[in-house]
């Protein structure tokens, strides 16, 4: 006898089963259909977006001023008003080297104008020299001023003084060759690479050659970065450098996740969590490590643009941009406490164990991004 289906009752088209809401409870598959006009598919859209909009305004506040808040609410099962973990910490960490990168190019570019314009508009200060010693002396003086100038400007800012002090020294060989005197030998940049590839006996022919490969761009790119007499040469290369780097650290972040979920299952492995549970606890700690290194770089470049029309209120975000920075290890500290519930000189003794391991693991990723992005 054929079975009887209640009147009424809608069901899957995918599957056939009876459906209990919106959505098949057995395939997922959703009840309306995809074939409907225009205005209905905006209507979607925009319902999506504000959905989207409406779990970053519950989850970013928390994320930066309740240490513990978002992990706790993950482990109690109260996820879906929340942006998932790996997604915020990703998205996060794409904005915030996206903005870091932003800065760095604005201050380089910045001090490379005004090495170009100093170096254009002041007069040789080798014209009045008459004896090659007098142009050595004069070029002596110069770049003690910039060594005295480099000390003072951020590490960025490198790099105009580097152009700055290259232009000096071919003007000076220029005048010294009009006084008469022997060209001057060229520095050649030497490195223990030169005819040699690199080798390491355990490991694979192919991570050898592709170690070799990368080690030998970076020595090219360096060399052309710092050695070559073109100015044009030197910038693209520097840019290309930066460049390089800032593409491959993200990826490298994400290799950090899984490394300090494994630290906090070590330090932690008489509390009996689950591997995943410390993951949930890395990925929320980076994700607020992002966020809060957008924020204090998005302050830095609005206060250097606040400082010339504005000195106290560019101030005022330095001093919002420092308490930002000194937030960030206080919060970490406080959300192991919240989440981890040991007593305090414990909490503390762990905190800098898991963040001196952190560190160096921390250096040692870092340092194998740096060469693959210097060899791009």
């Amino acid at each position: 006898m054929n079975e009887l289906i209640e009147a009424g009752k809608l069901h899957c088209a995918n599957c056939a089963t009876p459906l209990e809401g919106e959505f098949c409870h057995h395939c997922g598959q959703s009840m309306h259909s995809v074939l409907k006009p225009v205005h209905h598919m905006l209507e979607d859209g925009m319902d999506m977006f504000l959905h989207v909009d409406g779990r970053i305004l519950h989850t970013v506040p928390p994320l930066l001023t309740r240490p513990g808040f978002l992990t706790m609410e993950y482990f109690s099962g109260r996820r879906q008003r929340y942006v998932a973990p790996f997604r915020l910490m990703f998205v996060l960490c794409l904005l915030a080297f996206f903005a870091v990168h932003l800065a760095v190019n604005a201050v380089v570019n910045k001090s490379l104008a005004t090495a170009v314009q100093t170096d254009s508009t002041a007069s040789n200060p080798f014209a009045d020299a008459r004896t090659p010693q007098e142009v050595q002396a004069a070029l002596a003086k110069q770049i003690g001023g910039l060594e005295a100038a480099r000390k003072s400007a951020p590490a960025v800012a490198g790099a105009g003084i580097d152009v700055a002090e290259n232009r000096l020294r071919e003007a000076a060989r220029k005048r010294e060759a009009e006084l008469g005197a022997p060209p001057a030998r060229p520095v050649h940049l030497s490195s223990k690479l030169d005819g040699q590839t690199f080798h390491v006996g355990w490991l694979p022919q192919f991570m050898n050659d592709r170690v070799d490969v990368y080690l030998h761009r970076t020595k090219a790119n360096f060399k052309e970065a710092f050695g070559s007499e073109d100015p044009d040469a030197r910038q693209l290369a520097r840019e290309r450098l930066i460049t390089g780097v800032f593409a491959v650290l993200p990826q490298a972040m994400v290799v950090m996740v899984p490394l300090f979920a494994l630290l906090l299952k070590l330090f932690y492995v008489f509390r009996r969590r689950l591997y995943m549970e410390h993951l949930i606890v890395a990925l929320h700690s980076h994700a607020f490590l992002f966020l809060a290194l957008l924020l204090a770089t998005l302050l830095g470049m609005f206060a250097g643009w606040l400082r010339p029309h504005a000195g106290w209120a560019g101030r005022g975000v330095d001093y919002l941009q420092t308490a930002i920075l000194l937030w960030m290890p206080a919060y970490l500290l406080m959300m192991q406490k919240r989440v981890y519930r040991q007593g305090w000189p414990m909490t503390l003794l762990k905190y800098w164990c898991v963040g001196w391991c952190y560190f160096w693991l921390l250096g040692g990723v870092l340092l194998v991004a740096a060469v693959m992005g210097a060899g791009h």
